[in-house]
């Protein structure tokens, strides 16, 4: 996977983004391992979190086509996000992860 892949991530599910950021808090707040991160700020459609050396991890949610869009977007937690992400119900008969972006050339 190219870092751009790794760096931002998106998911779609069946949660309203209410439900998927209340669970964002949870599974990020509760993390203590050397990857621990802490909440920082967050609105309607997002969070933002605070880890290792500063290192910011963000996750977004929207309705879009009637289907919630979950993005995470970070450097170093992109092995969290996708752990994150698995835990979220996907999409009844369909891949919930978005298509890869073509690798640059």
């Amino acid at each position: 996977m190219i870092q751009s892949q790794r760096t931002l991530q998106e998911y779609r599910c069946t949660l309203p983004p209410s439900e998927v950021l209340a669970r964002a808090k949870q599974f990020f707040s509760q993390r203590n391992s050397l990857y621990a991160s802490f909440l920082d700020t967050e609105g309607p459609s997002h969070v933002t979190f605070r880890g290792q050396g500063g290192e910011e991890l963000v996750i977004a949610a929207t309705v879009q086509d009637g289907v919630t869009r979950v993005t995470g977007s970070t450097y170093l937690f992109d092995m969290q996000i996708s752990r994150f992400f698995t835990t979220l119900p996907s999409l009844a008969g369909g891949d919930a992860l978005l298509p890869a972006l073509p690798a640059r050339t």
